[in-house]
């Protein structure tokens, strides 16, 4: 306040050093001095304002962080509850599978199919987990009291299954190059014997040669259920090849007559395209 009564007063009265200096209110000039402050009170208040908001968005921050990350840990302990043992299961309709575990994937196949299917956990209301195969179907269904429910094209609403054997191990085999050979002649006979003309077939795999091949048995199983469809067969009209490649990402594509299947081999198992995303690359979808 001295400062500011200093810079506007006119004719201040002189005055001892020990003796306090009484100013008129001439000299004081209230609303000059008024004026002074005011850039400076309405800094101050910008300053509070926005340190108060910075607070506010911090806590907020932090309070948005913590609801994260109990909602991960709660979706991740239901996840590992729900997970289904391995084993051989057979459901109300009759169907059976075998469950496997490789890592954190489930990995499910139906009996006389040679596919494995890869399947991924996602939260469900109740606690409940379902259970995904790469095409986004939902196959399987586990509660949290360890109830399983299996769905099918036969049983589109669900069947309930139960424990009834033994686990087996659903990792796929590694095959030599005469049996790789010999695996590649008889699926491209198949499928050319499906088709009614030759139908070459092309694996490169340098990383997981196991891998290329169980994705060569399920991209010619798919082609040869849709050439046994009569509506859909017509969709394989241009097919001349089929080739499996490894890749950095796992993909189906068909583009001037050759089915290109991509591999992903740092994921394993489930980086092999299933079946389900090879039907809907040669079907369109509605």
């Amino acid at each position: 306040m001295m400062a500011a009564v200093k810079v506007v007063a006119e004719n201040p009265r002189p005055c001892a050093v020990a003796t306090p200096c009484a100013a008129t209110p001439a000299t004081l000039r209230g609303p000059q001095t008024i004026t002074g402050l005011a850039p400076v009170l309405a800094l101050a208040l910008a300053c509070l304002a926005g340190a108060a908001e910075a607070e506010a968005q911090t806590r907020s921050n932090v309070q948005a962080n913590i609801q994260a990350e109990q909602s991960r840990v709660i979706r991740d302990q239901s996840v590992i509850r729900t997970t289904p043992p391995p084993g051989r299961y057979v459901s109300e309709a009759g169907q059976a599978f075998i469950l496997d575990q490789a890592g954190s994937l489930t990995l499910l196949r139906f009996e006389r199919s040679t596919e494995t299917w890869a399947l991924r956990p996602s939260s469900a209301p109740r606690g409940d987990t379902i259970y995904r195969n790469d095409a986004g179907d939902q196959v399987l269904r586990v509660t949290t009291g360890g109830g399983i429910t299996v769905y099918t094209t036969r049983t589109p609403g669900g069947s309930p299954v139960s424990l009834a054997g033994p686990p087996v191990s659903l990792e796929p085999p590694s095959l030599g190059p005469v049996q790789m050979f010999n695996l590649m002649t008889r699926r491209s006979s198949l499928v050319s014997e499906a088709m009614g003309r030759l139908v070459r077939i092309n694996v490169f795999g340098e990383e997981s040669e196991a891998l290329c091949i169980e994705a060569l048995i399920v991209t010619t199983d798919a082609v040869i259920r849709i050439a046994r469809s009569p509506s859909a067969r017509p969709f394989l009209d241009r097919l001349r090849s089929i080739t499996i490649v490894e890749g950095p990402r796992a993909s189906v594509s068909y583009s001037g007559g050759d089915l290109r299947v991509v591999v992903d081999p740092k994921r394993g198992i489930a980086g092999r395209p299933s079946s389900a995303r090879v039907i809907r690359a040669v079907i369109p979808q509605d």
